[in-house]
Formats: structure tokens, sequence, C-alpha cells
């Protein structure tokens, strides 16, 4: 298991608690913002966590990965789509995304759905 993956999850509550407190205006708009726009609609859930997934790929934001990694699983999504999805983020992204598919690989095995 990559310690990286356990650390941020470890870490992310504790940041988001401390977030609450200190900027509870951008926690509340954000999390509105998210409640609004993830939740199923013409698009599912899982549809949209793995659009967002390779969003956070194509970005390099690895706190994104790891929670759409987690969000795509929790909706349903398999390892196997998880992955294509990536790889479509690596067909408009090119090497920059591909660079960061080892961070789905490690997000994915740190929540339990590969070895």
């Amino acid at each position: 298991m990559d310690g990286k993956v356990e650390e941020f999850f470890e870490q992310w509550s504790e940041d988001q608690a401390k977030l609450k407190e200190l900027a509870p205006d951008i926690q509340r708009g954000f999390g509105a913002l998210f409640q609004a726009t993830m939740k199923e609609g013409a698009l599912s859930v899982r549809e949209k966590e793995l659009i967002a997934l390779g969003i956070a790929l194509a970005v390099r934001c690895v706190p994104c990965i790891n929670l759409h990694d987690e969000k795509c699983v929790t909706a349903g999504a398999t390892p196997q789509q998880v992955l294509e999805a990536a790889g479509v983020a690596v067909t408009m992204q090119g090497g920059p995304a591909f660079t960061h598919v080892p961070e789905v690989v490690r997000a994915l095995k740190y929540l339990g759905k590969i070895d």
C-alpha cells in the first residue's frame, strides 16, 4: 500500500474540519455546489465521478485523484471502469495525465479494490 495515499485520507478529515472552523463560507459554498452538481441527473453519479476523475488526472491534482477515485468506487464503478476513464484522460491530455495514472492505481490499492 502506498503510504502517501493512506496519509492523504487520514489527513483529509482533519483538514476539512479545520477549514470548516476557519473558513466556513468556503466550505459551505463549495459543498453546496458539489452536492447540486454531483447528484443523480441526466448522468448517473458514477458517470459524473468518472468524468471528475478524468479531469483530476488531466489537471494533475493528486488530492482530486484520490477523492474521485474513492467516489467512483463508492458510486459503483469497477476498477476496470476507473482505469478506462483514466485512459480517456491520457488520450485527451497525453503524457502529463499518463504520468499520474499510477496515482489512480495507488488509490484503488488503498481502497482495497485491486492487489
